[in-house]
């Protein structure tokens, strides 16, 4: 053999070798709707009535968070920022339900894309109330993903999933209170059986089996525990001993006068309430164990990056448990935006302890960059995981509602939810728009407001918002300059 070709099939193996070796690895997002800070069972603040054995699993393969927190106290918000990286404040002052999706800054779908990975989206999407559509861009192929199977809006029928019932129903497309058949890519499926966890599920399994020799980056947002928390599969509610509930049918009148008299207490106990929101989220945990089989059997679970977490912490009345916090979904008390998480990487040091590290899910973009090797951009608002020992300051804008976190001191003024809360939710509705500190390491559920007593702590929290707020609007205000040229 001469030496030439001897060179040029060393110089083959070596590229070959070192092709495998700087595989890209893959990112799983898997983010619940509305599950409570006490509601998994690897925390030692766990809820006596909660056993998640399949999220604990994915907890001992990782770190779980125990100073988590989401961008904002309700779904759309929330979700936009970790998509982006950054607060939605930087494009709507209000931050709220309609903050949508501007054109103007990256998603993660279309960063990932970019840089040569596949990408889909399973279950629920939303952004804004501009539910239901195609032709928008927080629809999930016109940012980054390149397929969507789910739903855009905050909530759906867990078992109503055809065409035939969206056509009896006189009115199937609520924000909330919404049926019928789900987007599937560019068109819409029907399902005459099954339920949508079971669903998202199997699609999700579906799309690992298709993308195992391809880098992937797959967003897999489930609708469970968000309402209907009464709708689950027999064998769950059978288990926690509830009844079964007819579900809604055309011949009772509105869907949404159907659906709003299950979202409160009344027609279903407070000590009902808990056991339907227990059965969803075993029903949930048995599902997220079949996809971490999946990566297993795969043998993909040793080259994915996983992220776990709530959109938000637990609304008042689907039977979530936010203790020790105070407060709810819809309030920046720790209870609406201290979540469950875990961050799990192949190879961690850290693997399988519980860290109180103040994080955001704001996190979870620059550091899904960073395994990737994708230079991160400068202008986003969260930090790659990792370095525990960088302070940092936390800021929260949802409506006329504000706070700020710096170290152990909290700074909180917030509306609140006016639905009378389940017995896992500590009610602040006294104290709403109240002006209130608090030293969250002595204090986690914010019971002791103490303002008077360090007064100089409470001027230097404001200060911090305010500068962190006029930025924002500074910001906001160049840009639209820049639009109009």
């Amino acid at each position: 053999m001469s030496k030439i070709k001897l060179l040029f099939i060393l110089i083959c193996t070596v590229n070959i070798c070192l092709s495998a070796e700087i595989k890209k690895p893959n990112i799983l997002v898997i983010v619940t709707d509305d599950q409570g800070y006490a509601d998994l069972s690897a925390y030692d603040h766990s809820a006596p009535d909660v056993k998640t054995p399949n999220m604990d699993r994915l907890a001992k393969r990782g770190i779980l968070y125990t100073n988590a927190y989401s961008v904002a106290p309700v779904c759309s918000p929330s979700r936009a920022g970790w998509t982006t990286g950054r607060h939605p404040i930087n494009w709507d002052p209000k931050a709220g339900f309609n903050c949508g999706l501007p054109k103007s800054i990256k998603t993660m779908a279309e960063m990932f894309k970019a840089n040569g990975y596949k990408t889909a989206r399973i279950g629920k999407s939303d952004y804004s109330n501009k539910v239901h559509r195609q032709d928008i861009r927080e629809y999930p192929l016109n940012h980054g993903y390149d397929e969507f199977l789910g739903f855009c809006a905050h909530g759906f029928d867990n078992f109503l999933l055809t065409k035939e019932i969206e056509k009896k129903t006189p009115d199937p497309r609520g924000h909330s209170a919404a049926l019928g058949e789900l987007f599937h890519n560019r068109s819409k499926k029907s399902y005459n059986e099954g339920y949508l966890t079971q669903i998202f599920t199997d699609e999700a399994i579906d799309y690992l089996k298709r993308n195992q020799e391809n880098p992937f980056f797959l967003t897999l947002s489930y609708n469970l525990v968000h309402h209907l928390i009464h709708q689950a599969p027999k064998k769950y509610l059978d288990k926690f001993g509830v009844k079964e509930i007819p579900n809604y049918d055309p011949s009772m009148g509105s869907y949404n006068k159907w659906f709003t008299q299950y979202i409160t207490l009344g027609k279903i106990s407070d000590v009902d309430m808990r056991k339907y929101y227990l059965a969803n989220l075993n029903c949930l945990d048995d599902h997220i164990g079949r996809v971490l089989d999946t990566l297993t059997d795969l043998e993909l679970a040793d080259n994915t990056i996983i992220f776990f977490f709530s959109d938000n912490g637990g609304p008042p009345t689907n039977g979530a448990n936010n203790k020790p916090l105070s407060g709810s979904k819809f309030t920046l008390w720790e209870g609406g935006i201290r979540i469950p998480f875990i961050y799990c990487a192949p190879g961690m040091k850290k693997a399988g302890t519980i860290s109180d590290q103040v994080i955001s899910a704001l996190d979870v973009l620059p550091s899904s960059l960073m395994h990737a090797g994708i230079d991160i951009p400068k202008d986003l608002e969260g930090e790659a995981l990792g370095d525990e020992s960088q302070a940092r300051n936390l800021f929260w804008q949802f409506n006329n509602s504000y706070a700020v976190r710096s170290g152990k001191w909290k700074l909180t003024k917030t509306a609140v939810s006016s639905r009378q809360p389940t017995s896992g939710v500590i009610d602040r509705r006294q104290d709403a728009n109240k002006l209130g500190l608090y030293n969250l390491e002595d204090d986690p559920g914010e019971s002791k407001d103490l303002s008077q007593s360090h007064p100089e702590i409470k001027q230097r929290l404001e200060k911090l918002y305010q500068s962190w707020f006029k930025e924002r609007a500074k910001d906001r205000n160049h840009k639209r300059k820049v639009n109009k040229k």
